[in-house]
C-alpha cells in the first residue's frame, strides 16, 4: 500500500500563484508514476499533469500547459505542482495519485491509478 499525503492549497486571486505538495509513504518501490487530478463540483475527475518516476518524463493537459509546472523529488518521495497565472476555472479540489499500471499513455484516465491522496481545495476568486 502508498499513502499519499498532500499539502499546499488554499485560496488565491485570479492571476496569482499556488503550490502543492504530495509525499508519499508505504510502498515507495511500486510506484512507477505519479500525478495530480482536480475535480470542481459537479464535474468529472480530470487530469492535471503527471511524472514517469524512472526519468522524469511529464504529460501535461493541454488546459494547464504553460501555467504549471510539475517537479518530482525522488529521495523524498515527493511530487510539487507549481500553479501560476491561475483562473477561477482551476477551482477545485486537487488530488494528488500514484502509480499507473497501464504506462504513460493512460495517465489521462483517473481509473488507471492505483492510490489517491484525501485532496486539497485549491479556490481562485477575486
Amino acid at each position: 500500500q502508498v499513502q499519499l499525503v498532500e499539502s499546499g492549497g488554499g485560496l488565491v486571486h485570479p492571476g496569482g500563484s499556488l503550490s502543492l505538495s504530495c509525499a508519499a509513504s508505504g510502498a515507495i518501490g511500486e510506484i512507477n508514476a505519479m500525478g495530480w487530478f482536480r475535480q470542481a463540483p459537479g464535474e468529472e475527475r480530470e487530469f492535471v499533469a503527471a511524472v514517469k518516476w524512472s526519468n522524469g518524463y511529464i504529460v501535461y493537459a493541454d488546459s494547464v500547459k504553460g501555467r504549471f509546472s510539475l517537479s518530482r523529488e525522488r529521495a523524498k518521495n515527493t511530487v510539487s505542482l507549481q500553479m501560476n497565472s491561475l483562473e477561477p476555472k482551476d477551482t477545485a479540489v486537487y488530488y494528488c495519485t500514484a502509480h499507473n499500471p497501464a504506462g504513460a499513455a493512460f495517465y489521462n484516465l483517473a481509473n488507471r491509478w492505483d492510490y489517491w491522496g484525501q485532496g486539497t481545495q485549491v479556490t481562485v476568486s477575486s
